[in-house]
């Protein structure tokens, strides 16, 4: 089998990472995730992937073309373990099960939004645009309502894998042994598949090397994600030090470097929002008083999409300082309002 080897790491084809290990980067249709990357492991006369990429007929062709370079095409493949329910990694897993009868394995923890997802009526309630009103941004649910986004459409693309992945489930994978383990947080149900034997993460979005994952952007995510996520950085942590092997991002960096930054970044995040809390604060109004991205920029300079992952990602850290005694939180009309621990004791 060959390989393409490529500068930037969106670069189409098939790279190696490891010895029978490509990552073949999957287009997406997005301004700042350009790619996502599946990783295709030689399984005894076929291929294990590792995510799936979009359901899209560009992600479709960027994956067959990806797996010609190496020899192979998409009935080779044996099985897709999927990191999380995220469409970019499930539903091409599930288009091509359609077409072919593959295999799709995700994590147990996804059940609960697997049901929600595919049991909703059509044309029925967009759960994160409501969410965006009830913490005082409606503003950024009517931007993106009249975008036609709701980031919980395409309902039809998904459905329920063929089995449950549990936190400790072993895949042998060719002469490989991949070991899943739950990492809730970035969803309720992510996991990464570690390769200790040869010292490989495969981590999904639960660790990337250049940007900070988001918590909790599902449907009915829990309260304390934040907590979840954190508590999963720690969990990976622990473990011996591998080779990180992202989704989206270049492969090779060491996963024990990266988590401390992320786990400092968080640090940073919470002390930043309790500073931020006024009298009565909304997700919404903290929110725009924060820098975003590694370039700090302004929230209103954030296009609608992140505009809204801006505001779910204040309220994790809002919602785990009222965890810690350092917020306090009551529902207004139907809008959630934080304060500051003084303030609460000034105005009781």
């Amino acid at each position: 089998m060959g390989t393409h080897v490529g500068g930037a790491w969106t670069e189409p084809g098939a790279h190696v990472v490891a010895p029978n290990v490509w990552r073949i980067p999957v287009v997406l249709p997005l301004d700042g995730l350009k790619a996502v990357n599946v990783y295709a492991i030689v399984d005894g006369g076929g291929l294990t992937l590792v995510d799936g990429g979009w359901a899209l007929d560009a992600a479709r062709r960027a994956l067959v073309d990806g797996l010609a370079v190496i020899g192979a095409e998409l009935g080779d493949i044996n099985q897709f373990l999927v990191t999380h329910v995220h469409r970019d990694h499930y539903t091409n897993a599930i288009a091509v099960r359609r077409e072919l009868g593959t295999k799709v394995l995700l994590g147990a923890g996804e059940q609960r939004a697997i049901e929600r997802i595919t049991q909703a009526a059509p044309g029925g309630p967009r759960t994160h645009l409501a969410s965006l009103a009830r913490h005082g941004a409606a503003q950024v649910a009517d931007a993106l309502a009249a975008l036609g986004s709701a980031g919980d459409d395409g309902r039809l693309d998904f459905e329920a894998p063929d089995a449950w992945i549990s936190s400790g489930d072993r895949f042998e994978v060719g002469d490989r042994v991949l070991e899943a383990i739950a990492t809730p947080g970035h969803t309720r149900g992510h996991v990464v598949f570690a390769d200790r034997d040869n010292g490989l993460l495969f981590a999904g979005d639960h660790v990337l090397p250049h940007i900070t994952p988001s918590i909790g952007f599902e449907i009915a995510p829990p309260r304390l994600a934040l907590r979840d996520y954190l508590d999963s950085l720690r969990l990976v942590r622990a473990m011996p030090d591998m080779t990180l092997l992202p989704a989206h991002g270049p492969a090779g960096g060491r996963v024990h470097a990266r988590v401390d930054e992320l786990l400092a970044h968080h640090d940073r995040r919470l002390a930043e929002t309790a500073a931020a809390i006024g009298a009565g604060s909304t997700a919404y109004d903290v929110a725009t008083q924060i820098g975003w991205t590694s370039r700090r920029r302004k929230f209103a300079d954030l296009d609608p999409f992140n505009q809204m992952l801006a505001v779910f990602e204040t309220v994790w850290h809002l919602e785990l300082l009222v965890l810690q005694g350092k917020a306090a939180t009551t529902e207004i009309d139907g809008v959630v309002v934080y304060t500051a621990p003084a303030d609460v004791a000034a105005h009781p």
